[in-house]
């Protein structure tokens, strides 16, 4: 990949991981809830999906989905509705007595976080299409094939994780103070509670 394809390809990336998403939303909530260092979980776990995103883009199942309105409307709803359920789990989270709020919050394990990150980016169709628009702008099909798939999904995933923890998980953390008391607790679980919700909204009514 030529070094102006490259640093085009860095911009896009950046500017693509800054737009405000699911994902950034899991990633805030995490801040918030553990801390600005375990939050890096979390992250991982939504890199997990774009990695899996960019394979199947590259396997050309991409097409698939974008071609068979059944298949984008399964997953399409099954990922709206997760993003739902996670947001009305957290609205109805009680607060937690000051002194035991952050060992509360920090018992979930890695592996949860992984997981839940995963599937917040996973259940995402619409990556897919965007991936299936957005890699043939970076890949020349005149030439080997794996080695530009490999520098394009290693460029996405760092900057990914870059932005989300150097940015909004940073971000986030000038809101724990506000969880030290429980009527915080309550507004900033409402607050991002609101915010997967309405994630899951858009992502089952816009098409």
């Amino acid at each position: 990949m030529a070094w102006s394809v490259w640093t085009t390809l860095a911009a896009a990336g950046v500017l693509v991981s800054l737009t405000p998403g699911a994902g950034a939303v899991n990633t805030m909530s995490n801040s918030i809830g553990v801390g600005w260092a375990r939050s890096i979980w979390g992250i991982l776990g939504q890199q997990l999906a774009l990695v899996v995103h960019v394979l199947v883009v590259a396997a050309g199942v991409g097409v698939l989905v974008a071609g068979s309105p059944v298949l984008f409307a399964v997953v399409r709803y099954a990922g709206a509705g997760y993003l739902v359920y996670l947001g009305i789990r957290q609205w109805r989270a009680r607060p937690r007595d000051d002194g035991g709020a952050d060992v509360a919050r920090r018992t979930e394990s890695r592996l949860s976080m992984v997981r839940r990150g995963l599937l917040v980016n996973l259940t995402n169709p619409k990556a897919v299409v965007f991936f299936l628009a957005f890699i043939p702008q970076f890949v020349r099909p005149d030439r080997p094939l794996l080695p530009q798939y490999v520098v394009l999904g290693v460029t996405v995933v760092v900057i990914d994780v870059l932005v989300m923890w150097f940015f909004f998980a940073t971000a986030a953390t000038g809101l724990r103070r506000l969880t030290r008391e429980p009527r915080g607790q309550r507004a900033v679980d409402r607050l991002f509670g609101s915010l997967f919700v309405g994630v899951g909204v858009l992502l089952a009514a816009v098409h």
